[in-house]
């Protein structure tokens, strides 16, 4: 038998019983649309954290305070940290200690709510320098305007808030000039940044900006910080900057061995590369998880195949009656069963990708956010080659009880 014949008599046996081939393949589809989807949406994910982290620019290094975190539980230490304080800002604006810094700005942030006239809102509140986000983001206030260093050096109490903080507060009447609570402190509201959304780690529709000297006095009550941001001169200028942030903080700290940190420095590249990381393992293992139902689809192929051995008993003693070998018969059944797993991987790789497709759109609208479809390539090839592989080990069996049938045997089975 020509592999064209045997090719066209396995479609042939495959359409006499279409309904039960559809039901056959199900767990296949189900299986391949579930990784389709879960690594284009995985995918989707990463970029999206990648996009927000690197908003800063590659140029922006980041210095925590405690140790590097090597689990959750470490997050909150460094939180709660007080290793970095004022001396080590000024050490680190000295120029002989680190000659490529151009901007440094340190930061804390607030766990509380906000109000106004009984209305009450919980935004997201951060002691920082308003100049330098609005320079970094390219963010300026729609009304009002920013706060300044002279604002920060006088603690003074003034904030710039977000869109949707006005919205709550203000019902969208003038913000500017009132007076909100903080903690029990008024603050006066001099700005409203516009309609932005999600940059970087915050949105900024939600965002209540106050200088950070402010912050630690009235509200917090400390003297550390809970991050500093540098800026680079350039990309190229971050690796030697890191070195020497590290140097002049552990000479401001007393700290000769490394190993001794209290603080832990982050570039954008390394925070990328930590992001892919977690994502790629964790896409990884959801997938093998979903693999599970391609293993139970494979042995419904098997069971459905053994069967279809069985009704068409006749029809291979006749095959053989007419010359057919064992291998023919082998290949014949072991075509269909691969036939059978593929036809399910391509109906699941379009099922995935459809699917995928509209939880982009779902997900740019419901969280506001630029989320994009990912077309998963790597995906798509390993299903139809898991689909392919699948039809293949688990249709050997039915495959070699077809061909070991004998034809006298085969022909007066009822």
């Amino acid at each position: 038998m020509t592999f064209n014949h045997t090719f066209t008599t396995a479609l042939v046996a495959l359409r006499t019983n279409k309904i039960r081939s559809i039901l056959t393949v199900l767990g296949i589809v189900i299986g391949i649309t579930s990784i389709i989807l879960i690594m284009s949406i995985g995918k989707g994910a990463e970029n999206l954290i990648i996009g927000q982290i690197s908003g800063m620019g590659a140029e922006a290094i980041v210095i925590r305070p405690g140790k590097e975190p090597s689990g959750p539980s470490d997050f909150a230490d460094s939180l709660f940290s007080d290793s970095l304080k004022n001396k080590d800002i000024v050490a680190l604006n000295k120029k002989s200690n680190v000659p490529y810094l151009v901007d440094i700005v340190p930061s804390v942030i607030i766990s509380s709510s906000v109000s106004y006239q009984g209305e009450t809102y919980r935004p997201s509140i951060f002691g920082w320098s308003a100049k330098f986000m609005s320079e970094v983001f390219d963010i300026y206030p729609e009304e009002g305007v920013l706060f300044d260093d002279i604002d920060i050096r006088q603690k003074a109490s003034v904030v710039v808030i977000g869109a949707k903080v006005k919205e709550e507060l203000f019902s969208g009447s003038d913000a500017i000039g009132k007076n909100i609570k903080i903690k029990g402190k008024n603050f006066r509201v001099v700005g409203v940044f516009p309609k932005r959304g999600q940059v970087a780690f915050f949105n900024v529709d939600e965002v209540v900006l106050l200088p950070y000297t402010s912050a630690q006095t009235y509200l917090l009550g400390i003297d550390y910080y809970h991050e500093i941001i540098v800026k680079a001169e350039n990309v190229q200028a971050v690796d030697q900057t890191v070195k020497d942030i590290e140097r002049t903080i552990r000479e401001s700290h007393n700290i000769a061995d490394s190993s001794k940190n209290d603080f832990y420095i982050q570039t954008q590249k390394g925070l990328v590369d930590q992001i892919g990381t977690i994502m790629g393992v964790l896409t990884a293992f959801l997938s093998m998880v979903v693999a599970i139902s391609l293993i139970v689809g494979g042995i419904g192929v098997m069971n459905i195949m053994l069967v279809s051995v069985t009704e068409r008993t006749k029809e291979i003693g006749l095959r053989k009656a007419i010359g057919a070998t064992n291998k023919d018969i082998m290949n014949q059944f072991l075509l269909e069963s691969v036939l059978l797993t593929v036809v399910g991987g391509i109906i699941g790789i379009i099922f995935g990708v459809v699917l995928s497709l509209g939880a982009s759109i779902i997900m740019t609208k419901v969280l506001n956010t630029s989320w994009t479809f990912s077309f998963p390539v790597p995906a798509v090839l390993m299903g139809l080659g898991v689909a392919a592989f699948v039809g293949l080990v688990f249709g050997i069996y039915p495959a070699r009880q077809a061909s070991k049938k004998s034809p006298m045997e085969a022909l007066r089975y009822e």
